[in-house]
């Protein structure tokens, strides 16, 4: 059958979406870019936020409408969003077919057999939400988990997802060819008041250094230059296996690997980034010097509601370090505005936090009140307009400390990755510093290049030249380094 796969969410959804894909066509399937000429249409869903849902919702409606437009077709919605409103959403939109959640990745498989009029086991593929092995039929990887991945939480006292994909587990990729998210552990045991992750991805588990430094050498040998190591929290990898200082190994180890040219970590937690990760950071030639530390608050009062551990102060030792150590890290963050009892005083002092530190990149979201979360019993009594105001003016507070750091950049020799030409303008095309991430962050412009020395995934010494609010322009100086 011809699949037509919608992806939404973070990177984690992501490479859920590739292993997903990658099942699919190992099953023998046809992945399609063409929604309207799809046999089957998947949405893989985020439910993180409101607006998150909305758009979730939104795809799945337009999907279902595609389904209408063909007998036959079927529409399947995998996910957190699955995970956490699967009986509503079969209930609301009764156009879906099958749904599965975050622990029945590999249930894909078995519920594309069954609407395929292939035998689908015990039961009916149309009624069932995908929960065994023994429901789901068809196909699958002995390798592989079963779609029954599942555990009662003691702490939530819900069953939680337990799924989590290896080096052997196919992936179709759908980012560009010279760089890959490389997931690295699922789940989170955090109880962030205003989360409801933990939730909808289970316990934190990790995987073996051995199995993601397997992976590591698969993407190497298919042109990856770029690893994005992702988890809900990078600096806890190995902790839940016993193993104290793993991610210091993991990130030698993936250094020694062949063809990899930038290793870089998202989602790093200010609790469990430790002295030996930093100076892992600081000596490996391959680790970009870049910290993505998610802070969410830097006023004590509401970082005490927030339920996260840690202090304005001892937010400020630990950035300290890392620059004392990392000399020109680039320091990536994001924060809440109008989290339940936000003062102006709170702005304030986050505002204040932004200009002392300087981050080299920030994002700032308005609080979403999620059922389910601790935060939920909470008054959320800071109006939506208000959370978008005290938004605005954090995010022009960090607009005018680019700028200045941008326009203090031109001139400055830098090393830069090429992504491929800029959507704008096929002449035209974009790289990025060590510093910025893909599809998060800023992007370098290339004037004067050679279309003959420039493809995607190489690395080029460049100069500086100008400077465009967040982005910066610069023209190559020598030829291609790798």
């Amino acid at each position: 059958m011809k699949i037509g796969f919608v992806s939404l969410g973070c990177p984690k959804n992501l490479v859920d979406s590739e292993v997903m894909l990658g099942l699919a066509e190992q099953a023998g399937h046809e992945i399609t870019t063409d929604a309207e000429g799809a046999d089957v249409l998947v949405v893989n869903t985020c439910a993180f936020i409101d607006r998150a849902k909305q758009e979730s919702i939104d795809t799945i409606l337009e999907m279902a409408e595609l389904k209408k437009q063909v007998p036959g077709r079927k529409l399947i919605v995998t996910g957190c969003m699955a995970e956490r409103y699967r009986d509503e959403l079969r209930a609301e939109i009764p156009e879906i077919d099958a749904v599965l959640g975050t622990g029945e990745v590999t249930g894909l498989v078995g519920v594309l057999a069954g609407v395929g009029g292939r035998e689908p086991g015990v039961g009916s593929p149309m009624t069932f939400y995908a929960r065994s092995p023994r429901t789901i039929g068809g196909p699958t990887d002995s390798r592989l988990p079963t779609p029954d991945s599942r555990q009662v939480s003691p702490v939530f006292g819900v069953d939680l997802p337990t799924y989590l994909y290896d080096a052997t587990t196919p992936r179709r990729r759908a980012t560009p060819g010279h760089y890959a998210y490389l997931k690295i552990a699922e789940g989170c045991d955090y109880k962030c008041a205003f989360c409801i992750i933990p939730k909808m991805r289970g316990h934190y588990r990790s995987r073996s250094i051995e199995s993601v430094v397997q992976e590591a050498r698969n993407l190497a040998a298919d042109g990856v230059k770029e690893l994005l190591l992702i988890s809900q929290d990078t600096t806890f990898y190995g902790i839940d296996r016993g193993e104290r200082g793993a991610l210091p190994r993991l990130l030698r180890a993936l250094n020694a690997v062949d063809g990899i040219a930038w290793i870089r970590m998202l989602y790093l937690y200010p609790t469990t980034i430790t002295d030996e990760v930093i100076e892992a950071v600081a000596e490996l030639d391959k680790v970009c010097k870049y910290i993505d530390l998610p802070l969410q608050h830097a006023a004590d009062p509401v970082l005490k509601r927030m339920r996260r551990p840690g202090t304005r102060a001892s937010y400020e030792r630990l950035l300290g370090a890392i620059r004392a150590r990392i000399p020109g890290a680039s320091l990536r963050t994001t924060f809440i505005a109008g989290f339940p009892g936000e003062t102006e005083q709170d702005v304030d002092a986050l505002e204040q936090f932004i200009k002392d530190v300087g981050f080299d990149h920030l994002g700032v979201f308005t609080y979403s009140h999620e059922e389910g979360t601790s935060a939920f019993g909470l008054e959320d009594n800071v109006p939506q307009a208000q959370k978008e105001a005290r938004q605005s003016r954090l995010m022009e507070t960090q607009r005018e400390i680019v700028t200045r750091r941008q326009q203090a950049r031109i001139g400055e020799r830098v090393q830069l990755m090429i992504d491929g030409t800029s959507p704008e303008h096929e002449w035209v095309w974009r790289g990025r510093l060590s510093g910025q991430a893909p599809d998060i962050d800023p992007v370098v412009y290339l004037t004067d290049a050679d279309p003959a020395d420039l493809a995607p995934g190489r690395l080029i010494e460049a100069e500086i030249v100008g400077a465009e609010a967040y982005d910066l322009v610069a023209r190559p100086l020598a030829p291609t380094l790798a």
